[in-house]
């Protein structure tokens, strides 16, 4: 009895050692999982802190592109700086993703904003024993933009030399809209003695012009302008086609000659007609001129507004629209104070004038093919309500001139001096700049 107990005790001690060892071999391998599975999780938290950092960089690189006027590169920039935070979409294995999208919800929305999602498949090393999969994927997103866009209402469409020359006191305002230059010299744009520009956005295609160099002499760039220099897009506004009319009655004063010292209506006989001039003179000898609506046809000579009787050109003309052809050039005298009013534009008391066709909201049109220099000198209550387009044409707004042109301005090139005043608007199409520096929002 004896022996057989002590064999028994040898065997339950020979169990509760081998047990022993058993438990020690598992938890050793609970700790190892355990081990595998920190890293594996601590291995992800960094990837997605890089996948993050990614995101935003992408992000802010490819609003920085769409607000200085290259959406093109968008996705380039995107992928390059995705690329440095480790997340390559050109990798020969588990490339990244770069997606770029207008964010659709939240408080940012919009083509103002760009949203960037970067996502890469990752490899797992030990969870893959548990989870029996082998990679999974790490994304992030984030949104950047609020660059601010401005409707362009003075378009010069030089593409070289000094385009925008402000001297001697002169003020040019572009109210609530920006100016685009086309012009690629270091010159491009100057303001100097005593003069003001003023708009929301000042954009030039050069990309070297030298602000230093040419805002001096007491003239000045307000403050809240924006500038934005080597723009890619040059301001480009849709141009009607030129007209030949065929349907042209001669006016019965016969190309605009009138006496002196009297009171006289020119033009067509009602707001759907055209009238032709060889040249027209406007004003002068004291005379005293009403415009009727309509559209004013100058086949290759001048129009001319004189100073009339009390230093105004022309008493009315709502609803009028004046197309140079064939080489005409327009000149408003100094003095010549003109009142005049766009088919379909507001009148200065709110009254709507009449539409013209295809040229709703032009003033003067001379088409890009005619260079003929145009001289508004005008006076101290020069008030047109429409568009100038001009885009062959050197304009000079000179000697007083307060002009105030509720509409926009298209020509070669604006040269404002001797105290002249002018301000623009924008109301029709002529582009528009896309400004300010991308953030991060989101």
């Amino acid at each position: 009895m004896q022996a057989r107990a002590k064999l028994l005790r040898q065997f339950r001690s020979n169990d509760n050692g081998q047990t022993l060892v058993l438990c020690a071999v598992f938890m050793g391998l609970v700790a190892i999982g355990f081990i595998g599975l920190a890293a594996d999780v601590g291995y992800l938290q960094q990837l997605r802190r890089r996948a993050q950092s990614s995101a935003d960089a992408a992000a802010l690189a490819a609003a920085y592109e769409v607000s200085s006027g290259y959406p093109a590169n968008e996705q380039l920039v995107a992928n390059a700086v995705a690329k440095l935070n480790g997340f390559d979409p050109a990798a020969a294995t588990n490339p990244a993703t770069v997606s770029l999208t207008s964010p659709t919800t939240g408080n940012f929305t919009g083509s103002a904003y760009v949203q960037a999602t970067v996502s890469k498949p990752v490899p797992l090393f030990f969870m893959q024993a548990f989870l029996q999969q082998a990679t999974t994927v790490v994304a992030a997103s984030a949104v950047a933009g609020g660059s601010s866009t401005s409707s362009t209402c003075v378009c010069l469409t030089g593409n070289g030399g000094n385009t925008l020359n402000l001297s001697n006191g002169t003020y040019l305002n572009a109210n609530g809209c920006g100016i685009v230059d086309n012009s690629n010299s270091s010159n491009a744009v100057s303001v100097v003695g005593g003069s003001t520009l003023n708009a929301l956005t000042l954009g030039t295609v050069s990309t070297n012009w030298n602000n230093s160099s040419n805002i001096n002499n007491g003239g000045s760039i307000t403050p809240t302008t924006k500038i934005v220099t080597g723009i890619a897009n040059a301001c480009s506004p849709t141009m009607p086609a030129a007209t030949k009319y065929s349907s042209c009655v001669n006016d019965p004063t016969n190309g605009g000659s009138y006496g002196s010292n009297g009171t006289y209506t020119l033009g067509p006989s009602s707001p759907s007609s055209v009238v032709c001039y060889n040249s027209l003179v406007v004003g002068g000898n004291g005379a005293t001129v009403t415009l009727n609506p309509g559209t004013y046809v100058i086949d290759g000579g001048q129009l001319h507004f004189m100073y009339g009787a009390n230093n105004k050109s022309n008493q009315g003309g709502n609803g009028v629209f004046f197309y140079l052809a064939n080489g005409a050039s327009m000149t408003i005298d100094n003095g010549a104070n003109v009142n005049l009013v766009a088919g379909g534009g507001t009148t200065s008391s709110g009254g709507t004038a009449p539409t013209v066709g295809s040229y709703n909201g032009f003033v003067f049109y001379q088409p890009s093919s005619d260079t003929n220099a145009v001289s508004l000198q005008g006076g101290s209550s020069t008030y047109i309500n429409g568009s100038l387009y001009l885009p062959g044409a050197a304009l000079t707004v000179g000697n007083g001139s307060g002009a105030n042109v509720t509409a926009g301005i298209v020509a070669k090139s604006l040269t404002m001096t001797g105290g002249a005043t002018l301000t623009a608007a924008a109301t029709t199409n002529e582009g528009s700049l896309s400004s300010g520096a991308a953030k991060m929002v989101q």
